[in-house]
């Protein structure tokens, strides 16, 4: 049985990936509380998209997003915290209350990570197509590619493809990489198709 665990939630406009790296800059206190106890405890914490809703500034949230796990830290010149977290683990939010400080806690349900299915031979030309574009935006290290993974393929052509933020969001929630694959295949021709013109 699943467990259901407690955890600070961050919504963004942005969408962290299972072994994606995303920067972030902190500047609110409830955030930066939140880090500090991270860091102290070697916590994780959850990133998630959110969305405008009908009434003008009212936000609310997807409720599939990714755990985030704090790899490095800085200080900026202009005084902000930044951040490289690094995505783990796929997590459901059940409900989530506000903290008097104003830092959300979600109530999740981690997901579990999906089989190492090999990329179908009829996805060929589309590693081929991952392998030169990571190595154009040098993205990530050899000994982080992991070609042979459908899972780590398509998560990586889910992050760096210009898609909107909804699909990208659909790549997330998708439990299949070979479904997530099949998704994303027509929307990478017809990006390439656009570049091409």
């Amino acid at each position: 049985m699943t467990e259901i665990e407690n955890a600070p939630i961050f919504p963004l406009r942005t969408i962290l990936f299972p072994e994606s790296r995303l920067p972030l800059r902190i500047f609110e206190p409830r955030y930066l509380d939140m880090v500090s106890q991270c860091m102290r405890e070697n916590s994780e914490f959850g990133i998630i998209l959110s969305r405008e809703t009908n009434q003008p500034k009212m936000f609310e949230t997807y409720n599939v997003g990714t755990m985030a796990k704090i790899v490095d830290w800085n200080q900026g010149n202009d005084g902000l915290l930044g951040l490289t977290t690094m995505g783990s683990q796929k997590f459901k939010l059940l409900t989530m209350t506000k903290q008097d400080d104003g830092l959300n806690i979600g109530q999740i349900e981690r997901i579990d990570k999906e089989g190492e299915f090999k990329p179908t031979e009829n996805f060929s030309y589309l590693i081929s197509l991952l392998k030169a574009i990571l190595d154009d935006i040098n993205l990530y290290n050899d000994d982080e590619k992991k070609f042979d993974s459908a899972s780590w393929v398509s998560f990586r052509f889910a992050e760096i493809l210009p898609l909107k933020l909804e699909d990208k969001q659909k790549c997330l929630e998708i439990d299949d990489p070979i479904i997530r694959l099949n998704f994303l295949e027509p929307l990478i021709k017809m990006i390439r198709e656009n570049s091409q013109q």
